[in-house]
């Protein structure tokens, strides 16, 4: 039955299209969905976006979204390079436009009053924390040493938010220490750390290796597995400049997104093929477990709200749930698109 429906998926799909300039609209309609506006849509504000290029290959979605933009009308189409994972500041500052990033740091940006606004989520299930053999589980991390990149980088985030959600104060009963992810992973391996949280291609890398044991997969494992991690959101500036193009930006990814869930091989190959990674196993590895389709069907609201209140426990938020979401997310864009987009 499976071979039966992989054949005809692969009748409607053509690989050589998916990695053709021209090819990921063709996609689209494949899944039944509109290569590009419709006559009767307004014309864009601006045929200019810029979003943010970095190690993550998570945001799969952001990078094949490319000839989905130019068939929205986009012409000057520009990924900035990231030295980090962290894209807030940048989308606050202006520097890029439009973004997908970890909902943590979202949440401290919004409750700092930073000029982002989130306009959905994308998926979950991409972070992965492994720790060394005396650790078994998140508890035992009390008074333990857990390596990331940055105070305030997306792992550091989402870390501090599972240990708070086993009533461990992150602030006071961890030890944080930051290094590239090459240290930790010779640290981790040499028992020198007893714990590291990484993204795609991280993990994938150390089981590769052989390096630590897993002890929290948030694709699989609940509470983290029913909320997204993920989110698409822009400089607010941006949005109300440019509402026409917000969504038609926002309506690129979410076709994209679509891509990612039906053909990971296609997906994972236009990603080595266009520089993102050079490593296919670990992008097709990614690509086919993450859930990439829920955006949906699944509350978006919701996955703010879980992540608020988790960072709100553990001290790094100031602003109750509600008040984060009134003053940080705009769903009008979505709502129109799972309108438009039904599958």
């Amino acid at each position: 039955m499976e071979a039966a429906v992989d054949n005809e998926r692969h009748d409607r799909w053509s690989r050589r299209q998916f990695l053709n300039a021209a090819a990921l609209a063709g996609a689209g309609a494949a899944l039944g969905l509109r290569s590009g506006p419709s006559a009767a849509e307004p014309p864009l504000e601006t045929t200019r976006i810029r979003l943010p290029q970095s190690p993550a290959i998570c945001i799969a979605p952001s990078y094949l979204a490319d000839e989905l933009l130019r068939a929205e009308g986009f012409t000057d189409i520009e990924y900035v390079h990231m030295a980090g994972n962290l894209f807030t500041p940048s989308v606050a500052s202006g520097q890029v436009d439009f973004a997908l990033n970890f909902v943590g740091p979202l949440v401290m940006s919004i409750d700092e009053r930073a000029p982002v606004v989130i306009l959905a989520g994308i998926h979950a299930g991409c972070f992965e924390l492994f720790g060394s053999g005396q650790v078994r589980a998140i508890r035992d991390l009390k008074g333990k040493t857990v390596a990331v990149p940055g105070l305030g980088e997306p792992q550091h985030v989402f870390a501090a938010s599972m240990v708070a959600y086993v009533g461990i104060d992150p602030r006071t009963e961890i030890t944080w220490v930051t290094h590239p992810f090459a240290e930790s992973a010779r640290l981790l391996a040499a028992g020198k750390i007893d714990a590291f949280l990484g993204f795609p291609p991280e993990p994938q890398e150390l089981r590769a290796r052989k390096i630590g044991q897993l002890l929290v997969d948030s694709a699989t494992d609940r509470p983290w597995s029913q909320y997204f991690c993920c989110l698409a959101y822009a400089n607010r500036e941006f949005v109300r400049r440019n509402p026409v193009a917000t969504k038609r930006a926002l309506r690129a990814i979410l076709k994209a997104t679509d891509l990612c869930s039906a053909e990971p091989d296609a997906a994972a190959r236009a990603l080595v093929t266009r520089g993102y990674t050079p490593e296919y196993g670990y992008a097709f590895e990614m690509l086919k477990k993450l859930p990439y389709n829920p955006w949906r069907t699944q509350s978006h609201e919701d996955s703010i709200r879980f992540y608020a209140l988790r960072l709100h426990e553990a001290g790094m938020i100031k602003s109750s749930p509600q008040k984060i979401i009134a003053q940080g997310t705009d769903w009008r864009f979505l709502t129109e698109l799972q309108q438009e987009l039904k599958s």
